[in-house]
């Protein structure tokens, strides 16, 4: 048995906190992993109230780092000890995206975690994984493809956040845009992903990077990531202005999941500039744009999945940006919790007064 908190409806506001859980073994091409530190997510709460999907019940989390307890027979490239970091997006190896160089694409894996329950309830009751993890759970089980090995000193609360936080915001201004030394970035939205687009734009080498957030107790936090200016939504035009002699920025990146977050991108961005969509949005948050600016404007919008991130060439570089003092980790956690905190970290989740919070398993 073990401790795992469960989502028993969409639209749930606490969470189901157990101790009576337990998960399949794996099969041939698996492996089990005992948690040891996973983070709070944005996605967790959008999961929770439908913007993302589920199939209740689900054993929240996606974000984790832990130890692997077992392998199966088939299994190579890991053992029994070893340290990783969790994949929420295992690539299989052989579909189009994958084979094109796309793994955060690949969805073999995440489609059958849809129907496939890894967990069962003390009662009997068959659990899903949030997005085929569930790493607000001490143990899971996941495919071979689903692990990335890392190395033994580095902090299991720094590991979790190289599964998702980080790669999804440098990767966005790493590997999608691709900044360019000396540019010009903008970035919406200066939550714990936004914090990490910032720190990507400047290990790329922005000479000007403005962090937009109408909540301006974020404001020194993103200098402290790499935000040479900040301002609010409705200093935004004059930022622009003043920053880029109101010409607009070369990238813009909306790190929020709204559609009119998507807009101050836009409206931020020069013409001939990349608009880069990061956050995850709701199916019923329709964007839209007049066709003559779409053309005219030779604006691009790009999506950014995962940070267009392959975390087995990713995670390594992360790691040697990390030891090198170019990547903050360590400043992006507000809190380390126990398990028991979950429910209050997910209200302060939804209040917005935190960064990213860790809660580590003993």
């Amino acid at each position: 048995m073990a401790r795992a908190a469960v989502l028993h409806a969409v639209g749930d506001e606490h969470l189901d906190l157990r101790d009576d859980v337990t998960v399949v073994d794996p099969g041939p091409d698996q492996v089990k992993v005992r948690i040891r530190a996973t983070g709070v997510c944005h996605s967790d709460l959008s999961t929770m109230t439908g913007v993302l999907p589920s199939v209740p019940p689900t054993v929240m989390g996606h974000e984790g780092a832990g130890v692997v307890t077992a392998v199966g027979s088939h299994v190579t490239g890991v053992a029994e000890g070893d340290h990783v970091v969790v994949n929420w997006t295992p690539d299989c190896g052989t579909c189009p995206d994958c084979l094109r160089g796309q793994p955060y694409l690949c969805m073999t894996h995440l489609a059958a975690a849809f129907t496939e329950p890894a967990f069962r309830l003390g009662d009997g009751t068959p659990a899903f994984g949030m997005a085929g993890v569930g790493t607000w759970a001490e143990e899971i089980v996941l495919p071979r493809q689903g692990v990335i090995p890392v190395a033994a000193d580095v902090p299991f609360e720094y590991a979790a956040l190289l599964g998702c936080g980080i790669p999804t915001g440098v990767g966005a201004a790493i590997n999608t845009a691709r900044v360019e030394p000396g540019s010009t970035v903008a970035v919406v939205g200066a939550g714990g992903v936004g914090l990490s687009v910032i720190q990507g734009a400047r290990i790329a080498g922005a000479s000007t990077i403005l962090a937009i957030d109408p909540n301006e107790a974020k404001h020194p936090l993103a200098k402290r990531f790499g935000a040479t200016h900040t301002a609010t939504l409705a200093d935004a035009d004059e930022a622009k202005n003043l920053l880029t002699n109101g010409v607009g920025f070369d990238y813009a990146f909306e790190v929020v999941g709204r559609s009119a977050a998507i807009r101050t991108a836009w409206d931020a961005t020069r013409r001939g500039g990349d608009v880069i969509v990061v956050g995850a949005g709701a199916a019923d948050d329709e964007y839209s744009n007049n066709a003559f600016a779409l053309l005219f404007d030779g604006k691009a919008i790009k999506a950014s999945l995962y940070g267009g991130c392959d975390l087995k060439r990713d995670i390594p570089r992360f790691v040697d940006l990390w030891r090198a003092g170019r990547l903050d980790i360590d400043g992006l956690i507000s809190r380390r919790i126990r398990f028991e905190e979950l429910n209050d970290a997910v209200d302060a989740l939804r209040a917005g007064d935190v960064v990213r919070q860790v809660v580590l398993f003993d």
